[in-house]
């Protein structure tokens, strides 16, 4: 069922992702020689009009073959000869399709859940140490050790990644902004000797309304995309190796965690309404990260691309299709290798 489920959340990420090249494409009058869903060999092919449509066997990517792409044509359709405003359109589509079904998944989970977790303080445990070192009830956090909050998950992932469990907040109080130094939680020892932060206090529930939904799906996707940055960041920095990092093995083997941790141990039933949630909140998050990762400025990615787009707008001339060409075809060789190496960590990883 894992695998299953995970074809239909990559199916539908690339789909979108790839419908937005083509959308933008056609609209901007540039010839679509080939759409496919999928890489290697073709499953199923269909020619209609000018444009072959085909499903091909790895549901690990797709494509949109434009004409004039990454080479000279003569056709006054092709890619290369329209206007480099027009190939920005195109090429920066397909993330902006991502964000659009990461935004749009993520309302339909909230529209569906009882109630927003918010940022805001609703109460404390007794003789709670947070509150004996500056916070109060009502308090609206807007930020810890500099960082902005824009939901629950940001507070959690700034207090996880925290050796002292010792912050700098501001927040919301009475209408005003208050910045409070040293708030404390409490760390808690567990067995196996590492510390867990101990949360001494609880949020407010927010109302489940047209205007709270569309807001927190746009939170939470700046939320996700930022973590993605963040993420990025701490790999390069060391912090974490791509031993770390997960490909499609890895996800395959989290949804199937997921759906395990929905089953009944008494009576083997999946509780459906909490899995599809869950796989929706994931799919929403792979979505956003696959915006976020090809607007990278690297060869073969969307934002590599629009490197180029820049520089020919700065330079009033493009550079040779041919030597833009092989630059992607290097970066592609480079994240195929990279793949290939995240997918034998996630192999050596299954349990």
């Amino acid at each position: 069922m894992s695998i299953i489920v995970a074809i239909i959340v990559f199916g539908l990420i690339i789909t979108i992702h790839e419908l937005g090249h083509f959308i933008a494409a056609k609209t901007n009058g540039v010839k679509v020689n080939e759409f496919s869903i999928g890489m290697g060999p073709a499953i199923f092919k269909k020619k209609k009009g000018e444009t072959t449509y085909s499903l091909r066997v790895l549901p690990l990517g797709g494509y949109c073959a434009m004409e004039g792409e990454d080479s000279e044509s003569e056709d006054s359709r092709a890619l290369v000869n329209k206007p480099v405003w027009r190939r920005m359109i195109i090429i920066l589509a397909g993330v902006f399709m991502n964000m659009v079904l990461g935004v749009t998944l993520l309302a339909i989970q909230t529209a569906a859940s009882d109630a927003i977790t918010t940022t805001t303080i609703s109460k404390f445990e007794e003789d709670a140490l947070s509150h004996k070192t500056g916070l109060e009830v009502g308090d609206k956090v807007l930020a810890i050790n500099g960082m902005r909050i824009f939901t629950s998950m940001d507070m959690s992932y700034k207090f996880v990644n925290d050796e002292d469990a010792v912050y700098d907040m501001v927040v919301e109080r009475n209408g005003e902004r208050v910045s409070l130094k040293d708030v404390k939680l409490s760390m808690t020892t567990l067995e196996d000797g590492s510390q867990s932060i101990h949360y001494d206090f609880w949020v407010e529930p927010g109302r489940i309304t047209p205007l709270s939904v569309i807001s927190q799906a746009f939170k939470q996707t700046a939320t996700d995309a930022r973590l993605i940055y963040i993420s990025l960041g701490d790999i390069i920095r060391g912090k974490y190796s791509i031993k770390d990092m997960s490909g499609p093995v890895g996800i395959v083997d989290s949804i199937g965690d997921v759906i395990e941790s929905e089953r009944d141990e008494q009576t083997g039933k999946i509780d459906w309404s909490s899995l599809i949630d869950t796989v929706m909140s994931l799919a929403a998050f792979i979505s956003i990260n696959v915006g976020v990762f090809n607007l990278l400025p690297l060869p073969a990615l969307d934002g590599g691309r629009f490197v180029f787009l820049v520089v020919e707008a700065i330079r009033g001339k493009p550079v040779p299709p041919e030597k833009e060409g092989l630059v992607h075809t290097v970066g592609m060789a480079a994240l195929l290798v990279l793949m290939l190496v995240v997918t034998v960590s996630d192999i050596t990883k299954l349990r």
